[in-house]
């Protein structure tokens, strides 16, 4: 196990579970990773490998014996009608019978109804009467001569849920967590594995959380197939549930007007819409309008009574065009069905998640370290939804006044949401409270910006937070704002005058200026670019390819070119090396860096290869290694009288699937993540 996991283990014994062993027990069970995740830790709560593979036979036996397949629900019958009670798994759902003054259930697989079930059951668990929840149930058959009465009796029902947890010994435990340990602690907790994220990813990744713990937060995420926006809301929690955008109606989602039964914004925490995008779908008008009133109040009106509920609402949705064609041709809503392209429907919404940089879901992304039993985590969140975190960052930070009360409360919600997920504690610092209000501005003004263009009586706002004592203000843009100013701003507009001042006003290039404003003549300037996580567009050709020009040595210093990925990212420097070359020159690039103490014959071996493979091209490459190990600048220098400092060293792309041989991100650096890194060009002086 890794030092986290002994960590984990160490500070959670008993309420984590090892991600990878839901895979194994699944099988062909058509089972939430809840329900999985709720078994494993009755039995495979612990690091001890010969519990653990105990556990994994207990639940693989308690899954053969009592989960109910659909194609054997007629043998699960047979074997209740045999021993006269059984233990069942299945999704249970209650209805009234008004006629008989009764409470029926239907076992979703088994396909049994009208079960009676007493109203003590019902009053415990409300949510039964909505969307079902999957229950472990003793279930007995006992035939009558009377046809009315149904054969099937229950015996007892249990949901699958955490029956109690300790809130303060989770706070405790969380102090023993650097804010790093936390996140990666989290996303392995959701399924993934945090060495395949950025910091910036793993925030996207969690903001998904937000509507479990925070109240009537409105979401949105549109983008690729396959990034796995609607995992978390079917599979994550026993209080979200997740339903097709086109089967919902008013009484089912809100109210029925006929016998005043509650829908589903009254019994759920979260509330997610899958496949909500669709320009062909045709909404029903009055489900629009009660959503809007209930997005922006609370609240929804049944005849003359107004009722609230607490439900957050989450809309997923694949995106058919990538983002600068959606600049250029119409919004980043232009997915959605006519009816919730509408201004004031979006302007509901407190966050738009950019599901364009959220990677393709791969196998080597899921995690197998240990990570919460998500029925606990999911507990904890719905704690939170007691607490207010909104006004954490006034200690350090105002918002411009610029902003509005609407906006203001988006920002607020986000804000108050991640910080619940990440410092419930409250420990964080300033630097991490002000991160966490860019990223929960950026998200904010995501929404407002598609606003102006759908909508022209939106006007320019200035996003942005000043610091307690100063006047300076910090303006925050969209990732996509940087990457693509030529699409961005609707006709006729650009940045406010007095952020494009205070752009001006910086020393160094404003960030996020992308490689294709680099010079295009011969006349070569001095400049500095700082690229963020996420971006993309980026290549070494661009980077580098014009300040090459003419040189003839270069000298490449990185103490870690050990790796894999390592060496193929030299390769491809060494690949934008012989682009800018003449044919008829020779150019000598040596590199020094520092020999694995682990796997230093396989280091030789990479660094070998590049040799020898890049010598018909007119390079001569070679290495040395420092007998100190003491490297600690990255840079290259080039005898044509420029030096490039960089902090990363040429490891600035993020993991991709390099064995995907179809992968574009594979094939072109343009289409891969970037890393967040700085590059510097200087004129040398030697």
């Amino acid at each position: 196990m890794s030092e986290l996991d002994n960590k984990i283990n160490e500070h959670f014994s008993g309420l984590v579970v090892r991600k990878d062993l839901v895979k194994i027990v699944k099988g062909n069970a058509i089972v939430p990773s809840y329900v999985l995740e709720y078994l494993l830790g009755q039995y495979c709560a612990t690091d001890d490998e010969e519990s653990i593979k105990s556990g994994i036979e207990t639940v693989k036996e308690v899954l053969r014996k009592h989960y109910v397949h659909r194609n054997e629900a007629g043998l699960t019958k047979s074997v209740i009608r045999e021993k006269g009670r059984h233990k069942v798994i299945d999704k249970i759902g209650v209805q009234l019978n008004d006629k008989d003054d009764v409470y029926e259930a239907t076992f979703s697989n088994l396909g049994v109804s009208k079960v009676l079930v007493d109203a003590d059951t019902i009053k415990k668990h409300p949510k039964l009467l909505v969307g079902g929840v999957w229950c472990i149930s003793d279930l007995e058959y006992e035939p009558s001569e009377e046809k009315r009465i149904c054969p099937w009796v229950m015996q007892s029902l249990k949901p699958i849920q955490l029956s109690h947890f300790d809130y303060d010994a989770y706070i405790a435990a969380r102090k023993n967590f650097t804010t790093e340990e936390w996140i990666d602690l989290l996303l392995q907790s959701i399924g993934f594995n945090p060495e395949m994220f950025s910091l910036r990813s793993k925030l996207l990744q969690l903001v998904r959380l937000i509507p479990f713990c925070e109240r009537n937060y409105n979401v949105i995420e549109l983008g690729p197939k396959g990034t796995g926006k609607s995992h978390i809301y079917s599979e994550f929690s026993p209080h979200g549930i997740l339903i097709s955008g086109g089967e919902v109606t008013v009484p089912k989602l809100f109210v029925n007007n006929s016998n005043g039964k509650l829908g589903l914004v009254g019994y759920w925490d979260a509330v997610a819409f899958d496949e909500f995008a669709g320009k062909d779908k045709k909404p029903n008008k009055a489900l629009v309008d009660i959503m809007k009133n209930y997005m922006a109040n609370k609240t929804f009106s049944r005849g003359v009574e107004t009722l609230g509920a607490e439900a957050s609402m989450v809309f997923v949705g694949n995106t058919q065009h990538n983002v600068p064609y959606m600049l250029k041709h119409a919004d980043l809503f232009d997915e959605l069905p006519s009816a919730y392209h509408d201004s004031a429907f979006l302007d509901r919404l407190h966050f738009y998640i950019p599901g364009w940089e959220i990677d393709i879901i791969r196998g080597e992304m899921f995690s197998e370290g240990y990570g919460f039993v998500v029925d606990y985590l999911a507990e904890i969140l719905k704690n939170q939804r007691n607490h207010d975190f909104s006004q954490a960052y006034t200690e350090h930070f105002q918002l411009l006044s610029e902003i509005s009360t609407r906006d203001r409360e988006a920002i607020h919600k986000t804000f108050s949401g991640l910080m619940k997920v990440l410092f419930p504690h409250g420990d964080a610092t300033r630097d991490e409270i002000e991160s966490l209000l860019q990223f929960s501005i950026e998200g904010r003004k995501r929404v407002k910006d598609q606003l102006m263009r759908i909508d022209s009586t939106y006007t320019n706002v200035q996003f942005g937070y000043v610091a307690v004592g100063s006047d300076k203000k910090q303006f925050v843009k969209t990732l996509e704002e940087k990457q693509f100013p030529q699409h961005y701003y609707p006709p006729g507009t650009s940045s406010t005058k007095e952020e494009t001042e205070a752009a001006d006003t910086h020393a160094e290039e404003p960030i996020g200026a992308t490689v294709k404003e680099a010079p295009k003549d011969e006349v070569l300037k001095e400049r500095h670019l700082v690229i963020e996580e996420n971006q993309k567009g980026i290549c070494f050709d661009d980077l580098f390819g014009l300040y090459l020009k003419g040189a003839t040595e270069i000298v490449i210093t990185d103490a870690y070119i050990r790796k894999f990925y390592q060496a193929r990212n030299l390769m491809e420097f060494l690949e934008t090396v012989a682009k800018y070359k003449p044919e008829d020159e020779e150019v000598e690039v040596q590199l020094v860096t520092i020999e694995d103490d682990f796997c230093g014959e396989q280091q030789k071996e990479y660094l070998s290869s590049i040799q020898e493979n890049i010598w018909n091209a007119g390079i001569r490459f070679s290495w040395e290694f420092n007998a100190e190990k003491n490297i600690h600048a990255r840079h290259v220098v080039l005898n044509n009288g420029w030096k490039v400092l960089l902090d990363r060293g040429l490891d600035v792309f993020q993991a991709f699937n390099g064995k995907d041989a179809f992968s574009l991100a594979n094939r072109v650096q343009k289409y891969r993540s970037c890393r967040a890194f700085e590059v510097t060009f200087v004129a040398d002086s030697k």
